[in-house]
């Protein structure tokens, strides 16, 4: 019997600590204190939309087939060219390719264009040149 007693002892010791935890957490009937914020003035916000980059597109047919498209958007340029698969290939064929993708035009140069010089760089070489000898 000494066990049972001391099984219950140990249960009634739990029970009491439960209860007496949970009657320390309730929450008290006073409501919290609040901090005031202070009022600031709504002012009107504008937003912008930038405005779309402009398009265009310009397409090379021959009888009647579109074979090249270019487009320029903004500062990007790309040519799309149909697929044309070689021999008797047909679009989507092992040997023909079912799509091309574009060719953007990343740098252009022009090598044979002479530099522009401007007004005051030929004055300034007249200046620095000596006098011509007569």
């Amino acid at each position: 019997m000494t066990r049972n007693s001391k099984l219950w002892q140990v249960l009634l010791l739990s029970l009491s600590a439960l209860a007496a935890s949970a009657n320390a957490q309730s929450p008290s009937a006073a409501p919290p204190k609040l901090e005031k914020i202070e009022e600031v003035a709504d002012d009107p916000i504008t937003v912008n939309a930038k405005p779309a980059p402009e398009k265009k597109i310009t397409e090379k047919r021959e009888g009647g087939r579109v074979t090249e498209v270019k487009v320029k958007s903004g500062k990007s340029s790309y040519t799309l060219k149909p697929n044309n698969p070689a021999g008797s290939a047909l679009p989507g064929d092992a040997t023909g390719s079912a799509n091309r993708g574009p060719m953007w035009t990343v740098k252009e140069f022009d090598l044979g264009k002479k530099k522009k010089t401007s007004k005051e760089e030929e004055g300034a070489a007249d200046e620095s040149a000596p006098p011509a000898a007569k």
